[in-house]
């Protein structure tokens, strides 16, 4: 069976998730007012700014900020001049068409009724439409200028002879402190008194055209003027929230960059500062300890792995030479034999394991140069064939004829362990023996190798658990004991390094596939290697 089965998680992925996990407690953390005392800072600003322009990000964000304040704030001006033009304009429609006194009087005029005396009256209408407005009134005789009638409420200071000048103010202005509204009838003319707190009157209402004509410019410029005095006023009011934000969305950016990170704790934000100081020293605790943690990992390993050399070396040896003993039974040889090979397979696996550290933190050198992938697997499948001594795995070529050649950038010795993995792999989890197919082809720019066997294969969840699985410890179903995958593993991360994918699928033959896959193929005439 193959180790593809349940999960089980090692100790330092319990700790980096450990980690994870704090860290988001620490992220609710910023959005809490606290109470708790202020670090004091341990040394430097801790205000650089990332080299992919963190503090440009910044920048945008704050006059993106600002645009949109100003934005909505000069939308909102400009609604609410419109919106008073409109009700100004219907509230002076409504006053001049409805109850403008100089209607009221024209009005008036209609209703007066000369009798054959020469006696002028009000009709009904008039009585109550001169009631309505509260007003007083004359008909002032056009020949003579004397007021040939008047309603009954006139007030005694109201002269009741005109002369052209005292028409002509009366026309414009008042009478007696009483603002004034005329109409003729006929060639007479009709005065109506108003209330003196009803009106009031600008005697000299007039325009010239210049002036007119610049009125839309005149007020474009006021407005102008208004707008720059808000936008001042909007900046200087709002220059202190904007002082506080930018560090504030600095160190939240530079929070995941780890380092060194202080915050100013002044201004309208100083406790939101507080809390992301506290946050970011608590960050820089984890990580380091979280280093220290997985140094003495890394070291524990190449211990390990130093110190078992030695002995297995003897192991492997003596085992050798009582495999290869006449004197001894066939049994007890067989006995040696297992022993070389399970030795071997230890060798193996401590030598995995230290490679897989090495890979995981970028420890192992790429000595890169020209690969011939084509030589690449027939240097691997030859060396299997060799090692082979019982002839179970036979192992066929079936790359094309045609194929000698197919070039990238790479690590020869990565790329030989990648492949051998691979090989082994089909011989570890196929005890009674299978047939290995090795293929290398070359296609839309891409370049494969393909290694498949028609052994016992893997059931469609094992395929999907190793697809996901993110590290090395898996178990393979019919046992509760974990198992080391790390050959499988390694080849990914190889593949990683070398800017490629592995593919794991059903073989055709029903067993287990493996494609690895090149992106960066070079062309005949680009390499000099043939």
């Amino acid at each position: 069976m193959r180790p593809w089965g349940g999960v089980k998680k090692c100790r330092w992925k319990q700790l980096w998730r450990l980690h994870a996990g704090n860290t988001k407690k620490l992220w609710r953390k910023i959005r809490r007012r606290t109470s708790r005392p202020r670090r004091i800072p341990g040394g430097g600003d801790g205000q650089a700014d990332s080299e992919n322009g963190g503090g440009v990000k910044v920048l945008k964000s704050t006059l993106k900020l600002v645009r949109r304040f100003v934005l909505v704030l000069i939308l909102s001006l400009l609604g609410l001049l419109v919106l008073n033009i409109i009700l100004f304009t219907n509230y002076i429609y409504d006053d001049i068409y409805n109850t403008s006194g100089w209607i009221t009087a024209q009005r008036l005029g209609e209703e007066l009724v000369s009798h054959t005396s020469g006696k002028f009256a009000l009709t009904a209408s008039g009585e109550e439409l001169l009631q309505d407005s509260g007003a007083w009134a004359v008909l002032v005789d056009d020949s003579t200028g004397n007021v040939v009638w008047h309603s009954g409420n006139l007030p005694q200071e109201v002269p009741l002879h005109y002369s052209v000048a005292g028409i002509s103010g009366a026309t414009q202005g008042y009478i007696a402190g009483y603002p004034t509204t005329t109409a003729a009838r006929g060639n007479d003319l009709v005065i109506l008194g108003h209330p003196k707190d009803k009106y009031w009157k600008y005697s000299w209402n007039t325009w010239d055209y210049k002036t007119i004509t610049n009125v839309p410019k005149t007020l474009l410029v006021i407005a102008g003027i208004n707008l720059g005095v808000i936008f001042l006023i909007y900046m200087g009011a709002t220059s202190g929230v904007l002082f506080s934000v930018k560090p504030i969305v600095r160190g939240i950016e530079a929070l995941p960059e780890g380092g060194e990170l202080y915050v100013r704790e002044n201004g309208l934000l100083s406790e939101l500062a507080a809390a992301i100081n506290r946050v970011s020293e608590k960050l820089r605790v984890q990580e380091r300890a979280l280093k220290k943690r997985e140094s003495a990992r890394i070291n524990w390993i190449a211990g390990v792995s130093h110190d078992i050399r030695t002995p297995l070396s003897m192991v492997m040896g003596y085992a050798c030479q009582l495999e290869q003993d006449d004197a001894l039974s066939q049994e007890e040889r067989k006995k040696a034999e297992i022993i070389r090979l399970q030795s071997v397979r230890m060798k193996n696996l401590v030598n995995d394991l230290n490679l897989f550290s090495r890979l995981e933190y970028n420890m192992q050198p790429l000595k890169r140069g020209l690969v011939n992938l084509v030589s690449v697997a027939r240097r691997s499948a030859v060396d299997f064939i060799n090692m082979d001594t019982e002839e179970k795995y036979p192992v066929s070529w079936d790359t094309a004829e045609d194929l000698v050649s197919c070039m990238t950038q790479g690590d020869d010795r990565l790329l030989l362990r990648a492949v051998s993995n691979l090989i082994i792999n089909a011989q570890v989890h196929n005890p009674m023996g299978c047939h290995i197919s090795v293929c290398v082809k070359q296609e839309y720019g891409r370049a494969h190798i393909i290694v498949e066997d028609d052994g016992i294969g893997a059931t469609d969840r094992q395929l999907a658990e190793l697809k996901i699985t993110p590290h090395y410890m898996m178990n393979d179903g019919s046992t509760k004991e974990p198992r080391h995958g790390l050959g499988l593993l390694i080849v990914r991360q190889i593949m990683a390094a070398h800017n490629g994918r592995v593919v794991f699928e059903h073989g055709k033959q029903g067993g287990f596939l493996a494609d690895l896959i090149f992106f960066a193929v070079l062309n005949e005439e680009n390499s000099s290697v043939k």
